[in-house]
């Protein structure tokens, strides 16, 4: 009956070494109000100066989306006051952003779905407020920390697809490395703007905007949550009154959406060009840089599904965060054999890592991975004893030929002690030798067994296999 119309602003900060109008430190964690300078403080006569590290991670953002960059634009100066904004205005782009019409495309089910972005524009960041009791404190470090804010288009239709939409962008902006998007940190937020219409109706109604989401967990329960309470309310005849536009928060714990303001308009924040800032001029030298961007997560999995053979299915996962893809990458430079890298990451490894351990945080990194990789490889183990040596470095800091050497799981590849049970299995078993010379070649699997059952799986099974052909003839 009813359709859902989502549109999202999502504010991320730029990886650079300094904030965007300054030149104090844009690393995270530091005592209060440390990293402040006059520019970060609005002291009288303090100018802001342009960082052109973040204008080139802007514009390679736009490259990325396929959008149009503006090699003209204009800062501007958008008024509010908040403790936690010196200036009592903000440094943004209004009419002219760096970076607009672009796109991202998001699989829903077996379709592909296009979302437009509107813009990408440059802007400073605010300080943020500390609540303690019955206080407010600001920590100032965080202001001028130079955003990127990145608005869609209204296409989205539900919280999966805001959902998808979200993860797609996240990963796009760590794999060409212009942010960390760090959520839990607040480099990656999220404004949800929801409303509704009914199904058929082209009409855009009354939007609500939920501030500073940063979980994609939080985000998708704050949509279904706010579009049941429009819905709910269309129904018994109080939209009119109970959905207007405001500005709701998120509760956490209760999982409800709560009214915190109004929304303002745009003319309420009274932009107007910053008098202080030149209009930027991107020159070709600067789009020549900022274009070369590395490899986008479509088409790293486009190029794993043809050039190396791997499941479209396991090529998603492996793409599926910039850690992953970077341990395999390494895992694959090391020339191992692409499949075998598939299976030891994406089933072994990832199932070994609980409770939330990201790949990154795993005690196995990529070169101990490719130290088991190898001894898989040249025959000194086999995969179930690579399992052991898996299981027993996940808790242990040692070497792998360590700790294949103190569980004994070296195999053995001496043809003398091989041939020795062959000959006993053999022997034991004439009347199957028998049934095999006869054409039951089924049976060549029982003996290959017998052998590895007897060796309690010390023995390479290529050198069983080669030994018993031998043999059997």
């Amino acid at each position: 009956m009813f359709e859902v119309v989502i549109g999202l602003e999502v504010h991320c900060q730029l990886n650079t070494k300094t904030k965007i109008f300054c030149s104090c430190p844009t690393s995270f964690g530091h005592e209060p109000n440390t990293h402040v300078c006059p520019v970060c403080l609005a002291l009288p006569g303090a100018l802001p100066v342009l960082n052109k590290e973040a204008v080139k991670k802007a514009i390679s953002f736009g490259v990325a989306v396929n959008a149009k960059i503006n090699q003209n634009s204009v800062f501007d100066r958008k008024n509010y006051f908040y403790p936690d904004l010196p200036k009592a205005y903000q440094i943004s782009q209004f009419n002219v952003p760096i970076v607009e019409n672009g796109e991202l495309f998001i699989n829903v089910g077996d379709e592909i779905r296009r979302i437009g972005i509107t813009r990408a524009h440059l802007e400073e960041d605010a300080g943020k407020n500390n609540h303690e009791d019955d206080r407010s404190l600001v920590d100032l470090n965080r202001a001028g920390t130079p955003l990127l804010e990145i608005v869609s288009e209204p296409d989205i239709r539900s919280s999966d697809e805001a959902v998808a939409y979200l993860k797609k962008l996240h990963s796009i902006l760590r794999f060409i490395n212009i942010s960390d998007a760090n959520m839990q940190e607040g480099s990656f937020r999220c404004d949800v703007n929801v409303s509704i219409r009914p199904r058929g109706d082209k009409k855009l109604y009354t939007r609500v905007e939920i501030k500073n989401l940063n979980s994609f967990k939080f985000i998708q329960k704050a949509i279904e949550y706010e579009v049941g309470r429009q819905i709910e309310a269309w129904e018994d005849g109080s939209y009119n009154t109970q959905v207007i536009q405001e500005t709701r928060l998120f509760d956490t714990v209760k999982l409800i959406t709560k009214s915190m303001r109004s929304k303002e308009d745009s003319a309420e924040y009274r932009y107007f060009p910053d008098p202080d800032l030149l209009p930027v001029y991107i020159d070709d030298e600067i789009m020549k840089e900022a274009v070369q961007i590395p490899e986008l997560p479509d088409d790293k999995k486009a190029r794993y599904i043809n050039e190396l053979g791997i499941k479209q299915s396991d090529a998603e996962v492996i793409v599926s965060s910039y850690e992953m893809a970077k341990y395999f990458e390494d895992l694959i430079s090391k020339n191992h054999e692409p499949k075998l890298c598939v299976t030891w990451l994406t089933v072994e490894l990832l199932g070994r890592l609980k409770n939330g351990v990201t790949i990154e945080e795993s005690p196995v990194n990529s070169s101990v991975m490719s130290e088991i990789l190898t001894r898989i490889e040249d025959g000194t183990i086999s995969q179930k004893a690579a399992k052991e040596v898996l299981d027993f470095l996940m808790q242990n800091q040692i070497s792998v030929d360590e700790v294949i050497e103190k569980l004994g799981l070296k195999q053995v590849s001496d043809d003398s002690a091989i041939l020795v049970v062959i000959d006993e299995i053999l022997a034991s078993n004439q009347d199957k030798v028998n049934e095999y010379k006869n054409g039951k070649d089924k049976l060549f699997g029982f003996f290959v067994g017998q052998t590895m059952k007897a060796g309690k799986g010390a023995f390479n099974p290529s050198k069983v296999n080669d030994l018993l052909k031998i043999k059997l003839q």
